[in-house]
């Protein structure tokens, strides 16, 4: 269908139900691709699991906090934490723990992790496909680690036309970079770029 947007191919590169990197697999670990520090020690998250009772004790001990894990991967993070946290258990007690997950098949690994026979108790563990204004109805503790870096974003090359963005396309059956024929408008360019270098 033409060329498309950086972002549009790396969202359906990650999320396609049926070929997403992230929907169809669990990339962690030595069946997969990468290693993230929670899958490396429990330290990592048994350290944030006390920095968060203790970030909720600064504030006062808010009732019905909410805590939200952005990408929670296997779901490791997240028992280091809660496992973490019964240190205080008004705190667990209290607390809604909500995944943010779009791939079905890591919130089942999420899922056996947290509620399966040696899951973690206390607390009440739901899942959502993305982040949204209803989860700030109440006191909030974000988690996201080595989240961003796997979120699609938008490019930019300037060239002598202004600033274009660029475009992932099909050129003899390859996928390449190309560049949209129509220039960023120049009012959204923020002011420090406007005399960068084409390229």
């Amino acid at each position: 269908q033409g060329p498309m947007s950086v972002a549009q191919f790396m969202t359906i590169s990650l999320l396609d139900p049926q070929h997403g990197y992230y929907a169809t697999r669990d990339p962690l670990g030595a069946g997969g691709d990468f290693t993230t520090a929670p899958e490396i020690s429990q330290m990592f998250g048994e350290m944030i699991g006390l920095w968060l009772v203790q970030a909720w004790a600064d504030q006062g001990c808010p009732k019905h906090p909410r805590l939200v894990e952005l990408g929670p991967g296997r779901g490791t993070l997240m028992a280091d934490i809660l496992r973490t946290a019964a240190v205080a258990p008004e705190f667990l007690a209290d607390l809604d723990v909500v995944l943010i997950e779009a791939s079905p098949a890591l919130q089942q690994v999420q899922a056996d992790k947290l509620r399966g026979p040696n899951g973690i108790i206390g607390a009440d563990i739901s899942w959502q496909a993305q982040f949204d204004d209803s989860l700030a109805d109440r006191p909030l503790f974000l988690v996201a680690n080595e989240f961003f870096d796997a979120l699609p974003v938008r490019q930019y090359v300037k060239t002598e036309r202004g600033w274009c963005e660029r475009m992932v396309t099909a050129l003899n059956d390859e996928l390449v970079f190309a560049l949209a024929p129509v220039a960023v408008p120049r009012a959204a360019v923020p002011a420090d770029r406007e005399q960068a270098p084409d390229g």
